[in-house]
């Protein structure tokens, strides 16, 4: 069993930044890919990110790329969405989760694990 606990959200303006973590407890967090995705009010989870070790071949959304970066440092078990640029769109509770390797990064249904989420709240 692997935990997951986000945090780094919280309120900005919009053109601001944040940096979201994503810790990881167990041992196996390395032999997962790693994901990052996010709900808005009243809509469907979407995926906005992989994390770049594991996905590189996997393009961001479209609606974040070149805006957000994903990464990853396995000797502390963590992940981290980069957000700058933000826009009020960005809006939503924004959750990490891990997956088999081999699984299709952008299926919801390819994560196993997902941690609580953490609110990311862009003003205009």
């Amino acid at each position: 069993q692997v935990q997951l606990v986000e945090s780094g959200g919280g309120l900005v303006q919009a053109g601001g930044s944040l940096r979201l973590s994503c810790a990881a407890s167990g041992r196996t967090f390395s032999t997962y890919a790693l994901g990052w995705f996010r709900q808005a009010p009243g809509k469907e989870r979407e995926f906005v990110a992989p994390t770049a070790w594991s996905d590189g071949s996997t393009p961001a959304a479209d609606s974040v790329k070149g805006r957000f970066t994903s990464s990853r440092d396995n000797a502390k078990n963590t992940g981290y969405l980069q957000m700058n640029s933000l826009k009020p769109e960005d809006t939503a509770v924004y959750y990490c989760a891990l997956r088999p390797y081999g699984s299709s990064p952008s299926n919801i249904k390819s994560y196993a694990y997902w941690g609580q989420g953490t609110q990311v709240t862009v003003s205009s």
